[in-house]
């Protein structure tokens, strides 16, 4: 008997290529606001990208998530129940359609050795790598990565962990950094044709949410994205949607 769903949903092609819920921003009786992490961001780049004018609420692709019996079709009960931080590279260990590449900082990322074979092109850091070696390698490596593997579609993890001043993330790169990773990663992959999924991922200072959001106007000035765009149009169909607690 088919699967039923409800992640399957008709998307208007007046839409922004952009799916949000107001269930991503984390909030629990005020206490959010004493974390040095910014659990609303995805809102205030919503709110940002409003006052810009560049989007209204009926633009949005509201986001739907995933039941326990939509992950069944894919993953089994045993790997639901062992979620645990690198599940993507051990989901793809020995899947060689999946091509992973992955930029950090080597002194403290991954720290899974085992899910670290599944990376293959590893581009390893320093602490305080700052704009020109992080553009240059991140340039760089995209393009190789492309050489050696054509994909179906490019699925683009687009943290801010590596701002300057990220207790975590280790590196020193610029506001104005992260805005021109975005844009190289767009021009080289849509360059050839390639659809590409981005995702905003870690980063949780106070100003990232401004950061993704002046990210998403130059991609929009530069018609790299945009309903209107010709590098992102797609065809009138039902698209789905996946949403999952964790951002």
């Amino acid at each position: 008997m088919p699967h039923s769903t409800q992640l399957y949903q008709h998307v208007p092609e007046t839409h922004w290529p952009i799916v949000y819920s107001p269930r991503y921003n984390i909030t629990f009786m005020g206490l959010e606001k004493l974390h040095p992490f910014d659990a609303g961001k995805w809102g205030k780049v919503v709110n940002y990208l409003k006052e810009e004018k560049l989007l209204s609420d009926g633009m949005l692709v509201e986001a739907r998530e995933a039941s326990e019996e939509d992950l069944l079709v894919v993953h089994t009960r045993r790997y639901l129940n062992e979620l645990k931080g690198n599940g993507h590279e051990r989901d793809f260990m020995d899947d060689k359609r999946v091509y992973i590449m992955d930029v950090y900082n080597r002194h403290i990322y991954p720290g899974d050795r085992f899910a670290k074979q599944a990376i293959r092109r590893k581009v390893e850091l320093d602490w305080g790598t700052e704009d020109d070696e992080y553009l240059s390698k991140v340039e760089r490596n995209v393009e190789k990565a492309l050489q050696e593997h054509s994909p179906d579609v490019v699925i683009y993890n687009a943290g801010t962990d590596v701002l300057e001043g990220d207790r975590l993330g280790g590196l020193a790169i610029s506001p104005g950094g992260i805005v021109k990773r975005d844009e190289l990663v767009f021009r080289v992959v849509r360059g050839q044709q390639i659809p590409i999924l981005m995702v905003t991922s870690g980063g949780y200072q106070k100003r990232t949410a401004r950061i993704i959001a002046d990210s998403i106007l130059n991609l929009h000035s530069l018609d790299l994205i945009g309903p209107e765009s010709p590098n992102v149009s797609s065809q009138n169909s039902d698209t789905p949607l996946l949403s999952s607690s964790v951002p």
